[in-house]
């Protein structure tokens, strides 16, 4: 990995620097453009259009038939529906304490005013085909959209030759999904934007893809919500000569192997840890099955920032603003306070990164690419909406009445005065 050194300023204008940001290629814009005007206008005959020159498959029902669903989960792996059950468990009782109620307020006598919280009446949710394929996301995407209340949750997810991915069937039907269609790429979130004869849209999108999915995705933004626009991952690492070289390297290694482009980032003030993570690295590298991938990451992406005062850690790391940061330090709880910037934080030297991937509970579909600075994980709020109210009585309008006449005439808005003063001619 790239060892940078220097002043606490020098290594803050290297990481600005590499900051990164969500590619937007014009050609890519310009295909996706045409797919969901398509899809938009012409519905199920478009869909079945690019299914066969995408996917190379005829499709006449995009519906997946329930007894399918129930057919993967009974054939699941005992062990890997234990694991997506505990999974569940710990995401539902972590992100429950997420959900917000509304509230009423009575100001004055005469007044009062509040809000109303309520779900979304239907999200849908893309999950990746092939060796991209992650159960434990389709819990990430669904279940707080169950626990906010959606009543209606449909997943969308590419055809493939030899059949559906057995584990993500059995996943959504874990989660709870509703319904699941046989479509994939930006046809798919086309068809959940606009709706089709077999497919009603939704309010909202959730979940990863490829370019042209999350391309779609922005270009459907204001017909629907989305999630956000993931880029590679990122895992940072803070870690001071107590930590274990070996456990290190594996943490920064779990992230390298999703992508090329994935950023594995260890900040310490040891240039003993720093040496000894490195070589680790180069060791266990070599045994991944995804060698080549991770490789390229450390190679291209990741580096190792050396500061002269572990305090100094934390401000680089807030420059950075990962999407997962380690705090691999004694007492790591006592520096919370100091992160501004990050995803998801785990603390302590046995918090590796995998645990909140899969069963800790919080969310792991996190803001990428330096947004931590002003996203945050997906979860419960994100599938409420927020309704405001508000009631006068007569006195209590004719106290504020003044004011509000005053506001709307500097404003140039005439009929918003008369509006108000309406009520006692």
């Amino acid at each position: 990995m790239k060892l940078l050194e220097g002043s606490l300023n020098e290594l803050l204008s290297q990481v600005d620097s590499r900051t990164r940001r969500a590619a937007n290629r014009p050609e890519v814009s310009a295909t996706v453009a045409k797919i969901i005007a398509d899809v938009a206008q012409n519905g199920d005959s478009a869909l079945r259009k690019y299914e066969k020159k995408f996917d190379n498959v005829n499709i006449q029902d995009f519906k997946v038939p329930e007894s399918t669903i129930d057919q993967a989960y009974q054939n699941l792996d005992p062990d890997v529906k234990a694991a997506l059950e505990l999974a569940k468990e710990n995401i539902i009782s972590f992100q429950s304490m997420e959900k917000v109620n509304g509230f009423i307020d009575m100001p004055l006598p005469g007044i009062f005013r509040g809000e109303k919280v309520t779900p979304l009446a239907a999200v849908g949710t893309y999950v990746p085909g092939g060796t991209a394929a992650y159960p434990s996301s389709i819990l990430m995407n669904v279940l707080p959209a169950k626990i906010a209340g959606v009543k209606r949750v449909v997943m969308v997810t590419p055809p493939q030759q030899d059949g559906l991915n057995q584990a993500v069937l059995a996943a959504a039907k874990i989660a709870g999904v509703d319904e699941i269609y046989t479509v994939g790429g930006a046809q798919a979130i086309a068809a959940l934007a606009y709706g089709t004869e077999s497919i009603p849209q939704v309010d909202k999108i959730t979940g990863p893809g490829n370019i042209f999915v999350a391309t779609a995705k922005r270009q459907v933004f204001g017909q629907v919500d989305i999630d956000m626009i993931a880029g590679p991952s990122e895992i940072g690492i803070i870690a001071n000569d107590e930590a274990n070289p070996r456990e290190v390297a594996a943490d920064l290694l779990s992230q390298s192997e999703h992508d090329k482009l994935s950023r594995p980032i260890l900040v310490t003030d040891s240039k003993k840890l720093a040496k000894a993570v490195d070589a680790e690295i180069t060791k266990q590298v070599n045994v991944l099955p995804r060698k080549e991938i991770a490789q390229a990451a450390v190679d291209n992406e990741g580096f190792i920032a050396i500061v002269q005062d572990i305090n100094d850690a934390f401000v680089l790391m807030n420059a950075v603003a990962p999407e997962h940061l380690e705090v691999q330090l004694p007492d790591a709880a006592s520096y919370l306070n100091q992160i501004q910037n990050a995803g998801s934080v785990f603390l302590g030297f046995n918090a590796s990164e995998p645990v909140g991937d899969y069963v800790a509970g919080p969310n792991h579909i996190l803001p990428t690419g330096g947004t931590a600075r002003f996203f945050s994980p997906l979860g419960v709020g994100d599938f409420l909406k927020r309704t405001q109210f508000e009631s006068y009585n007569r006195e209590a309008l004719k106290k504020d009445a003044k004011a509000i006449t005053t506001l709307a005439r500097v404003e140039g808005l005439e009929g918003h005065a008369r509006a108000i003063e309406s009520r006692f001619e």
